[in-house]
């Protein structure tokens, strides 16, 4: 896991454990153990941190979180007084990323340097922890407190300069070839010098008012951690830097990490960095399934998704075709797409030239035979069946054999999509997220008859364009949107039984949700899920009061933002409680003999998100989704289901699946008919709540066993 090499009278300690020297309990001691025999050694004059790979250190092994191991002697914050207190003065080289416990180790060294392009960091917050092995001790100390504090609050990583500004690293030094001998250069001269050694616990936080800065950061972040116990823990944590020795501080941090550690804020935020280390891991696409090279794009709709997915590809350096119908709205697309970029340039995002390199990757066309040596051809059409199947039929016409055939359906059956092509094998689903430049996720939709290597290139792909690919099976919604149907089906039919839009946004919002159903919905646009109300009219029909409002909605023009009107009246992109709401889900409950009463907080949350969790477990019942993390990933970066819930399949195994049974079974014995219809129990739902198994721990054996 490490060797060691003598040069000059300097030792260089060199991870190489792939793919990211964790810092796990084998790799402590290896270290401590390393650098005890170096101190003992007279002719050492000055040891060296380094790497064999091509990162610094990935930091803690978090599967030892899980485990309990991370509390294994010696534990990361001993490891790093074993660095501090060691009799030689200690370097640490840091070329490519150090994050989490790597930098920490890093702190404890006497010296820092590291190549300009190297990035540090401590993310821990966005595990819902604080850096347990001196991280709020020895940053503040080194690199000042609004540096040290910044950097802890936001998990956010930084690079070389701005490292060496702040005095978190010592030198910067070409990450080239000579490297290692600048290196040496300057453990040499370290130990040449008096006293080379420098300890933290010497060092004091220096700041004008250390207590004034915290209050105005903590008036700063109030509201976006209002529900998070982590960066408040932080906060404490960094005060003690100022306020006590450094024996002291690290005390108090490391009970603040364990303390941290066991809520379920943590536990959701490590479910959820595992899932998406998962799901890239896609039954049947083995290593063998080679990615197909993409170096052209073409996107048929320069409409607003369509603009949306060009941007994210020109962005990673791709050339992209439009394809429209009509001249204008061709020349409309490619404008908006140079405007954003041009408006990039102006914020300071990318230079100017750099900006007017990407637009000019951007070209557009109305002929189909434009698109013939396209690699990949992405559909952003109009979510209809018949306009999409006329989309693929020309594309089999004029398509180059292997390009890959994607549309970017949110609803629609993919399989009878691709019934159209004489090569269904080459048609995906690539269900981008809007703003799609924007928006992180994108679910990768398999067709019954996608081949392996079109999953891994639409893999790779994705993780070129930023995105986070989650590979879904074919259904109605897929996973994201058949998940939303029961939730949005709920939160319309509460307006029927006598709750506001308001009300049940605010209950939603309180919980954690990114914005209430019914906002969401002005927002997406009240015709959107009308028309897809209209392709599956038949499905429903069994439901007369089956999103009543929204109907009525639509019906009376009110569509939402866009319109000024939809559940709420906006003045600007404020919305307002709107009467007239009432009034239409009165006359509809009438309509429909729906009797309507005061309806608590209480059944709001169940009531929506319940029979959400419900039709995630039949989604993982029938395959849609190969585990349950995949369906959390999705919410969370999809949808705005709150990360430190941990997705609503994760929230099910936190709250327990007997406690979601068991408000299951109620609401369908109380709403009688209707709650028969709908609030039925999925089978393994049934099967594991009343067996006492987590759905965690199912999916668990069951991968153990394949």
């Amino acid at each position: 896991m490490i060797s060691i090499k003598h040069t000059e009278g300097v030792a260089f300690i060199e991870l190489n454990a792939p793919p990211v020297n964790a810092l796990g309990l084998k790799m402590r001691q290896a270290l401590s153990l390393a650098i005890h025999e170096l101190d003992a050694d007279e002719q050492v004059k000055a040891i060296v941190l380094c790497s064999a790979l091509p990162l610094f250190c990935g930091g803690a092994d978090i599967v030892e979180f899980r485990t309990g191991a991370v509390w294994d002697k010696p534990d990361l914050p001993a490891l790093c007084e074993t660095i501090e207190t060691s009799k030689k003065p200690i370097i640490a080289a840091i070329a490519g990323p150090a994050m989490g416990g790597a930098l920490e180790i890093a702190l404890a060294c006497d010296y820092r340097v590291a190549t300009p392009d190297a990035v540090m960091g401590l993310p821990e917050i966005k595990l819902g922890l604080l850096p347990g092995a001196g991280g709020t001790q020895r940053l503040p100390r080194i690199a000042g407190l609004e540096a040290a504090t910044q950097m802890i609050l936001s998990g956010d990583p930084v690079k070389g300069e701005y490292a060496l500004s702040c005095g978190l690293v010592d030198a910067l030094l070409e990450n080239n070839q000579d490297f290692r001998a600048h290196v040496l250069g300057f453990a040499t001269r370290v130990s040449h010098e008096g006293d080379p050694k420098r300890s933290c616990a010497d060092i004091t936080v220096t700041h004008p008012d250390s207590k004034g800065y915290l209050t105005g950061f903590r008036d700063q972040i109030a509201h976006t951690s209002k529900y998070l116990v982590a960066p408040e823990r932080c906060l404490v944590s960094v005060e003690a830097a100022c306020e006590l020795p450094l024996s002291e501080g690290l005390a108090q941090e490391k009970a603040g990490f364990a303390e941290l550690l066991d809520t379920p804020q943590s536990r959701a935020g490590r479910h959820l960095f595992f899932a998406e280390r998962e799901c890239t891991k896609v039954p049947g696409v083995t290593r063998a399934d080679q990615p197909r090279s993409i170096s052209s794009v073409a996107v048929i709709g320069a409409g607003t998704m369509g603009r949306g997915i060009a941007i994210a590809f020109l962005q990673a350096g791709y050339r992209v075709t439009f394809l429209e119908t009509t001249q204008s709205a061709l020349e409309q697309g490619l404008e908006m797409v140079r405007e954003h970029f041009q408006r990039a340039a102006q914020k300071g995002r990318l230079s100017a030239d750099r900006a007017e390199t990407i637009v000019s990757n951007a070209t557009g066309t109305l002929s189909y035979g434009d698109l013939a040596e396209a690699d990949l051809i992405i559909e952003a059409a109009f979510e209809s069946m018949n306009v999409k199947r006329q989309i693929f039929a020309s594309l089999d016409q004029h398509a180059k054999p292997g390009a890959i055939l994607a549309s970017n359906t949110s609803t629609l059956d993919l399989d009878e999509i691709a019934a159209v092509s004489s090569r269904p094998e080459d048609v995906i689903g690539l269900h981008f997220f809007s703003p799609a430049n924007v928006m992180r996720l994108l679910e990768v939709v398999r067709g019954s008859k996608t081949a392996p290597d079109v999953i891994a290139t639409a893999i790779t792909v994705a993780k070129k364009i930023r995105k986070l690919p989650v590979t879904v099976g074919v259904c109605y919604g897929f996973v994201g949107n058949r998940m939303l149907e029961p939730y949005f089906r709920e939160g319309s039919r509460l307006l029927l039984e006598g709750a506001t839009p308001k009300h049940v946004d605010d209950v939603l919002e309180t919980f954690g949700m990114a914005m209430g159903i019914h906002a969401m919905a002005d927002l997406a646009g009240v015709d959107v899920g009308a028309r897809v109300r209209q392709e599956r009219r038949s499905e429903i029909a069994h439901d007369p009061t089956y999103q009543a409002v929204q109907d009525r909605l639509f019906e009376l023009g009110r569509l939402g933002q866009k319109t000024g009107r939809g559940s709420y009246v906006y003045e600007g992109r404020t919305r307002v409680e709107d009467s007239e709401i009432v009034q239409i889900s009165t006359n509809l409950a009438g309509l429909h003999g729906v009797k309507r009463r005061d309806i608590d907080d209480q059944e709001i949350l169940e009531r929506c998100i319940y029979p959400l969790i419900n039709e995630g477990f039949l989604i993982l019942e029938e395959g849609i989704a190969t585990r349950p993390g995949d369906c959390d990933l999705i919410w969370v970066n999809g949808y705005g289901f709150p990360n430190w819930r941990g997705g609503p399949m994760h929230y099910a195994d936190e709250i327990g699946l007997s406690h979601v049974l068991e408000r299951m079974n109620h609401y369908r014995q109380s709403l009688g008919a209707y709650g028969e219809m709908w609030f039925t129990p999925a089978p393994l739902l049934e099967e594991l709540a009343t067996s006492g198994v987590t759905l965690a721990a199912h999916f668990d054996a069951k991968k153990e066993k394949s």
